[in-house]
């Protein structure tokens, strides 16, 4: 029998064909780096619900007057004279961890990790990516008020050993807001690099968005990498009292300096900064052999970073960093030359002692991202003859992310609100005081011990904080006097956003 339709049936046919070609039209079909690596198997974490939360908690770190959309709700308004010391205005971005001093060093790193997070999978982040965005934003307008005076950035608000003499709410701090900077005279090409990376990623972030303000992120990081190359020097010099041990700079500034370039090149596509590099490069350390990541080191970050320009867009005279990238990679293959990263009996990448999970968080980001290059260039890593394919590098980020999620030989998240298990009392002085809404008299500087040293639970949890995490044995003792393992960081989270989002993205769950 012949199938024959009705005018409207076959508009209507047309129509859901016509949808199903655009479905599959999507930005990402060209060339898509995702498309083949769907993981149609069930998953044993909700990483959507992860990384809404991982999002979530930087709202709990913000500084300065609180908008009416904050969904983290213990917190209320703090720091709203910062700066006056100085007699300018830096009121707003980020405690960067437990206490109450901002930190510029760290504050832009995590900045800049948040927007490569968006850069990079911002596209599949579906409902997160406002959140995202407005996580970035009230991190730049901060480093925006920080960079307004040419030559100048305040890079901490606070005096860290007078603050952690207290165990006070932000909402009560009475410490000295002291006003710290660099400028000609005590440089920091470090700190200053950062800012610089941070402002140019963020451009890219907001560049269809809002184009005006992308365009005075931009114009701000040129102006910020001449300061950070012109006059050189570790900002610890001048500061040494000030920012030492707390975020002293140990790897020097040379990373920065390639690592705001290489961001510059980027964001600016001036091929000044490609030229910078060329030329550069190999007297900033773009070969040395260091594979740890994080807000002091950022050669590694800058090799993935470049290796792109090489893989994906042909850049010929940047050859070098795959050979570079390759060379981090290989490093942290159980079992493959050159292999030398350790990790703990249950399978965790181990660093340090303290605050380990910043490297969990940033080598993960770091393996999907360059899987994700990898895949657009039908690339391999070469490890001494062995290759190593992009699906081996997503096992890896996906088993350490994982593990941070629970699967690990105390059943523990190391991320507070997810999971049936996980930290009772983190070192964080808002999270472990009695919030204002139901104790508005003020907690003075000494009485606030009390809480810190009790062993009842944070009566506010700090939805979404990742925290140092275990020892190298797997072991952790959920004690708040313990800041090594207990304490959350801004940039514990911010690469963890990125992976999360391929996670949820390659599970089916957004």
């Amino acid at each position: 029998m012949g199938l024959s339709l009705s005018p409207l049936a076959l508009i209507v046919l047309l129509a859901c064909l016509t949808a199903l070609h655009q479905c599959n039209g999507n930005p990402f079909r060209r060339n898509n780096p995702f498309r083949h690596h769907h993981h149609p198997r069930f998953a044993k974490h909700n990483y959507r619900d992860a990384l809404t939360k991982s999002i979530m908690f930087f709202e709990g770190q913000r500084s300065g007057r609180l908008p009416s959309n904050q969904r983290i709700t213990w917190r209320r308004d703090s720091g709203l004279s910062d700066g006056a010391a100085m007699h300018v205005d830096l009121v707003g971005g980020y405690y960067d961890a437990g206490d109450n001093v901002k930190f510029g060093f760290p504050m832009a790193f995590t900045t800049t990790m948040l927007s490569w997070s968006v850069i990079e999978f911002g596209g599949l982040m579906k409902g997160e990516l406002q959140n995202a965005k407005q996580a970035i934003r009230w991190a730049t307008d901060y480093l925006l008020k920080a960079t307004a005076h040419p030559d100048t950035i305040y890079v901490q608000v606070g005096d860290a050993k007078q603050d952690h003499s207290c165990w006070e709410r932000p909402e009560d701090m009475d410490t000295p807001r002291s006003v710290f900077k660099i400028d000609k005279n005590s440089p920091g090409s470090d700190v200053a690099g950062e800012t610089a990376a941070a402002l140019a990623a963020a451009s890219l972030v907001f560049r269809r968005s809002d184009p005006t303000y992308s365009k005075l992120l931009a114009r701000r990081a040129i102006r910020v990498f001449q300061f950070a190359d012109k006059y050189r020097g570790p900002y610890s010099n001048g500061l040494k009292k000030v920012v030492c041990p707390f975020y002293c700079s140990y790897s020097g500034y040379q990373d920065e300096l390639l690592w705001g370039a290489a961001w510059l090149h980027r964001a600016t596509r001036n091929p000044t900064y490609l030229n910078y590099i060329q030329v550069n490069g190999q007297i900033l350390g773009a070969a040395e052999f260091d594979n740890t990541f994080g807000w002091d080191n950022k050669h590694v970050g800058a090799r993935i970073l470049l290796s792109k320009a090489f893989l994906v867009q042909r850049l010929k005279s940047l050859h070098d960093y795959k050979g570079h990238a390759d060379n981090f990679i290989c490093s942290l293959i159980p079992g493959a030359p050159f292999s030398s990263a350790q990790y703990t009996p249950g399978g965790l990448l181990f660093k340090m002692s303290d605050s380990n999970m910043q490297y969990v968080t940033s080598t993960s980001f770091l393996l999907l991202t360059y899987a994700k290059y990898l895949t657009s260039a039908h690339q391999v890593v070469n490890c001494g003859g062995t290759r190593v394919t992009p699906k081996r590098l997503r096992t890896i980020a996906k088993k350490q992310v994982d593990y941070l999620l629970g699967d690990n030989p105390l059943k523990m998240s190391y991320m507070v609100g997810y999971g049936p298990r996980y930290p009772q009392r983190i070192h964080h002085r808002g999270s472990s005081l009695p919030s204002v809404a139901n104790h508005p008299a003020k907690i003075q500087c000494s009485a606030g011990f009390n809480f810190m040293k009790s062993q009842s639970p944070n009566p506010n949890i700090l939805v979404g904080a990742v925290i140092g995490g275990p020892d190298q044995k797997d072991r952790f003792p959920d004690q708040r006097s313990d800041y090594e393992q207990s304490e959350p960081a801004t940039y514990i989270n911010a690469p963890l956003v990125g992976a999360l989002t391929y996670l949820a993205h390659s599970f089916g769950q957004l």
